[in-house]
């Protein structure tokens, strides 16, 4: 019998979180709300407060400490009661380079 897949590295993330506690504007059709980004990475985020249907494409603004503000476009892809995860639907350059300035002395 072949083995079986590790599962604990199935479930290991590309792009590791880091806990982020920042405030964020969200912006989508017909919304304006002020909400917190529990956590981030270099492929979305998760942001508490918010209700959004999955699929719905969101912009979200953040200023990120000792750095600039950058305006994010973002998909729902999960909700639960307290929030919604949000996959970045592109990066452009300086927000790439800004959010790993931001991830890279937080990662464990």
């Amino acid at each position: 019998m072949p083995d079986l897949p590790d599962l604990d590295s199935i479930r290991e993330r590309q792009h590791p979180r880091v806990a982020a506690n920042l405030p964020v504007e969200v912006k989508g059709p017909g919304m304006l709300r002020q909400a917190v980004a529990e956590d981030i990475s270099l492929a979305g985020l998760r942001v508490l407060g918010l209700r959004a249907p999955i699929g719905e494409s969101l912009t979200v603004a953040l200023a990120l400490p000792g750095d600039r503000r950058v305006q994010l476009r973002c998909s729902v892809v999960r909700q639960d009661a307290t929030g919604v995860a949000l996959e970045f639907d592109g990066l452009d350059w300086d927000d790439l380079f800004a959010l790993a300035r931001f991830l890279h002395p937080r990662l464990p």
